[in-house]
């Protein structure tokens, strides 16, 4: 027996930022088959020259993700939802903290989310709901160390 359920896609997200959205979905889908150790290399490269996105450009990211994409809005959709959130972030000129891990309550869950001002983006969980075991930071710029 399934349990039915409706996905909640935000609405009032601008035109621009579900461009942008698409543009990077098939990336997004794309970086999520690669092992973790070349996702984390690659991410790595991306963030460079990035400042560390807000929570607010973080969350509109995210919107903007499960605005143009059923997959990404899914339960099962968390890997190219937070992929796609961190891309979108980049194309602005920011980069989230992009997480993977797993809960730290039964049931065992694996999951994919992004971090802006340390605590998770759009997920509706407490701090430490989460343990981290992937994490790529946005990297300082030279002038900020």
């Amino acid at each position: 027996m399934t349990t039915p359920s409706a996905l909640e896609r935000p609405a009032g997200v601008p035109l621009p930022r579900r461009m942008a959205a698409r543009l990077v979905l098939l990336p997004a889908v794309a970086l999520a088959f690669l092992p973790p150790r070349r996702l984390r290399a690659v991410l790595g490269v991306l963030r460079r020259g990035a400042a560390p996105a807000t929570a607010a450009q973080a969350q509109n990211a995210r919107d903007a993700m499960c605005a143009a994409s059923l997959r990404c809005a899914g339960p099962k959709g968390c890997l190219p939802r937070s992929l796609g959130a961190a891309l979108v972030c980049r194309l602005g000129g920011t980069w989230p903290t992009w997480c993977t891990g797993v809960r730290v309550v039964p049931p065992f869950t694996a999951h994919a989310w992004v971090e802006a001002e340390g605590r998770p983006v759009g997920e509706g969980v407490p701090d430490g709901y989460f343990a981290r075991l992937v994490a790529v930071h946005p990297r300082p710029r030279p002038m900020d160390r």
